[in-house]
């Protein structure tokens, strides 16, 4: 058995009938792809969405900095610093998060120390804490959970709050 790729594959030649030239030894058609060429503005498209991936932050490590992107982030460990993602922001029991948050949902199961911001829903866990100010389209808040700050939930923003107190005073 060979541990090296054998470069001779493939050249030796077929055996041949009479009257039949044999065929050229390293000749070998272009691979074909289902690549298109790259038009001069291709680079400004964004990419397909694929499924979302979710980063882990274990629950041994302690790290601080920021994170920016897409995708659901899972904390377990303790991470001091703001996070803002195009997905789910889940926090374990027994992990602490010191920052700010914006995401599409935020699970809190461990301790938050910052403020949620324009979240489509929060989940405060039985063994959640937060520190905090939260905004939200809807919240769940468990038995045994526990909150400092103010609460807003119900809204989609602030044009629909604009748009209810419009009519409202001068008839």
């Amino acid at each position: 058995m060979a541990l090296w790729k054998d470069s001779n594959t493939g050249t030796v030649p077929a055996p041949t009938s009479p009257g039949i030239a044999p065929a050229p030894l390293h000749t070998r058609e272009p691979e074909k792809t289902n690549v298109a060429p790259l038009s001069p503005d291709a680079s400004r498209r964004p990419a397909p969405r694929a499924e979302m991936k979710e980063s882990h932050i274990s629950a041994d490590l302690t790290i601080e900095g920021k994170i920016v992107g897409t995708g659901h982030v899972r904390i377990a460990g303790r991470f001091k610093g703001d996070v803002a993602v195009e997905g789910n922001v889940s926090l374990d029991a027994g992990a602490r998060l010191e920052g700010q948050v914006k995401a599409s949902v935020v699970s809190v199961g461990g301790e938050l120390i910052g403020n949620i911001e324009n979240a489509k829903r929060v989940e405060l866990l039985e063994t959640g804490v937060i520190n905090g100010d939260v905004k939200a389209g809807s919240l769940t808040v468990a038995a045994g959970s526990r909150m400092r700050g103010q609460v807003e939930f119900g809204y989609e923003g602030e044009t629909r709050a604009k748009s209810e107190t419009k009519g409202f005073g001068n008839a």
